[in-house]
């Protein structure tokens, strides 16, 4: 450079939605003197840059003549010699000044700002090796190496004929330095011949070695949280259990002891258990753990005492609970009684409007919370009425539903029962209204159309009301009425099954001599209820459609659509013990194996 002339080259650095750095030259190279402010002015509207002053001052306050270049705008670049990291990314909106990177055998002049920025590939993971491409026909491995190493350490470099070559870096960052020179036109010396110049194209490449290292370094990474993993695991898992001491004499009179002492027992029966599990037991030891044992065995007595005790205390706690709850029920009636006879008219006249309100919401309350207590002590009667219930009944299904059918009637006619109750409270509060009412005309009373009316909407509701509780009763009697009808028709079966068996043990005394007895084959026969018999011949039927077989998921799909409460377990169970009925066979290799349930009974009927 010459005195009083300085090189000026401005550019902006934009960041691009996928942070790519794009590059964008805003002007060309320009020789003027910096004492003429006309010809300044005149660059910088070339530029499209509106001057800041007028002629004769100075148009950029931060430009230092001395230093050729604005010092609140430092020059930003990754190929500036000492910076051995990679750049920090730069704002969108911050100008970069960039210079001509000039090499002993080349110089390298920033691309044109009207170009489209480079395109690159994806980068592939631990990329070291990046592609240059549009390298000059005379350029050379020297060229190219006193280019790039300014980017970075370079490891390898293969350069092909068809003036592309690829560079491995030491680094992964030193990639992005070597991407920064994608679009910049090289020139070797001063030529300008086309053998001699060039556009350069970076651009990410695969390479087998990065990979493999890239692996590595994962695998490391991997093995290296494994270890942190397991030694966590370790830190937090609880300590082991003391050792169990070997068998000698001494030891036995000590755990003898220990058997005998409460506090001590529970270690004391693992070291024997553990002693008998390692085979100490022979001639010599076997009376000393005959005692043992017999020690462990006086304790039986002492836990059966105290789980009676503790059962004893649960029914105390229960019953008191019961009785505290039954108490509490009973203030509860109290004070909703409370809130109903102040809603009566004699009194509900004199309160105000708010306290009226009050009223209401305490009564409402006070009712869910009364209705929530009373479900709770019905719940528990319900469970002591179950609890003994299971004590009394037999081990048949007739019976078990037989009991549940009657457990029902009573329910329906405790719900009658309550019913019926309410009906006739309804009736008493209709006469007591009819004969308020009566009493009201009666009286001279200035109100007397007002309570009238009042008096009317109250009939009414209770009127509705009633009509509602009568539909009641009678669905519910209807539904009454039914359970009775079922516990005719399962007595009634009692009955005929009953039959059935004096006439099954008739026949099989009469049968006495021959060789397979009925007694036997009722006994051994894989179905056991008419239900069962029903399952058989409807699957009898599916698979008789289905010559190649089912599986029992499809099997059961058809039979939810006639019963939901079908269970798969039990249907594949009871096909499996009719093994002359139906087959299960194997189809399919590999992840297409499946098994298929087959109708076998025209062959079976030859074997049995």
């Amino acid at each position: 450079m010459q005195s009083g002339f300085r090189w000026m080259w401005v550019y902006e650095i934009g960041v691009a939605a996928d942070n790519s750095r794009t590059l964008n030259v805003d002007s060309t190279a320009m020789t003027l003197p910096m004492s003429d402010p006309t010809a300044w002015a005149t660059a910088m509207n070339n530029l499209g840059m509106a001057p800041l002053g007028i002629a004769g001052q100075p148009i950029l306050p931060d430009f230092d003549p001395a230093l050729g270049m604005m010092t609140g705008i430092p020059p930003i670049t990754p190929m500036m010699p000492g910076l051995g990291i990679v750049p920090p990314p730069i704002p969108p909106d911050m100008p970069v000044v960039k210079e001509i990177i000039h090499c002993k055998s080349c110089t390298l002049f920033p691309p044109n700002p009207n170009l489209p920025p480079p395109a690159t590939r994806e980068r592939p993971p631990g990329c070291k090796t990046v592609f240059v491409g549009g390298l000059p026909e005379n350029g050379t491995e020297q060229i190219i190496v006193e280019v790039f190493e300014q980017c970075g350490e370079i490891i390898a470099i293969r350069k092909s004929k068809k003036n592309f070559c690829h560079i491995r870096f030491a680094e992964e960052y030193m990639v992005d330095k070597a991407l920064y020179l994608s679009g910049y036109r090289i020139r070797l010396g001063s030529s300008t011949d086309k053998k001699d110049t060039g556009r350069l194209h970076v651009d990410f490449a695969q390479a087998r070695d990065d990979l493999y290292e890239w692996e590595c370094k994962q695998r490391m990474l991997a093995r290296e949280e494994r270890h942190r993993r397991r030694m966590e695991e370790e830190r937090l898992r609880p300590p082991s259990p003391p050792p169990v001491v070997h068998y000698s004499d001494h030891e036995c009179s000590v755990v003898a002891e220990k058997l005998k002492d409460d506090s001590k027992f529970s270690e004391a029966v693992q070291t024997l258990l553990t002693w008998i599990e390692r085979g100490e037991v022979n001639r010599r030891s076997a009376n000393n753990f005959y005692s043992m044992i017999q020690s462990a065995n006086s304790h039986v007595r002492r836990l059966v005492n105290e789980k009676a005790t503790h059962e004893k205390d649960m029914e105390e706690a229960k019953e008191k609970f019961k009785q505290a709850l039954s108490g509490i029920l009973i203030q509860f009636e109290q004070i909703v009684a409370v809130y109903h006879s102040a809603s009566k008219q004699k009194a509900w006249d004199h309160f105000t409007k708010a306290q009226r309100k009050n009223i209401s919401v305490w009564c409402k309350q006070a009712e869910e919370i009364r209705n929530i207590h009373n479900d709770e002590l019905m719940g528990i009667r319900r469970e002591e009425e179950m609890e003994m219930s299971d004590d009394e009944i037999e081990e048949t299904t007739e019976t078990k539903e037989t009991e549940e059918s009657v457990s029902q009637a009573e329910a329906l006619k405790e719900e009658n029962d309550s019913l019926r109750w309410q009906l006739d409270a309804y009736r008493n509060e209709v006469e007591l209204l009819k004969q308020e009412q009566g009493k009201a005309l009666r009286e001279d009373d200035p109100n007397k159309e007002q309570q009238l009316k009042l008096l009317q909407q109250a009939l009414q509701g209770m009127q509705q009301h009633l009509l509602k509780v009568q539909e009641e009763y009678k669905r519910k009697e209807a539904e009454l009425e039914k359970i009775k009808d079922d516990k005719l028709q399962v007595e009634k079966m009692l009955e005929n099954l009953k039959e059935k068996e004096n006439c099954a043990s008739r026949m099989c005394a009469s049968s006495q001599d021959s060789d397979y007895p009925l007694e036997k084959t009722l006994n051994s026969s894989p179905i056991k209820s008419e239900r069962e018999a029903l399952l058989v011949g409807i699957i009898s039927t599916f698979l008789h459609v289905h010559p190649f077989g089912a599986s029992i998921e499809y099997i059961c799909s058809y039979l939810h659509r006639l019963d939901n409460k079908i269970c798969t377990s039990d249907v594949e169970c009871l096909m499996s013990r009719l093994q002359h009925t139906f087959k299960q066979e194997m189809t399919g290799v590999g992840a297409s194996l499946e098994k298929r349930w087959k109708f076998c009974g025209f062959e079976g009927l030859k074997l049995t």
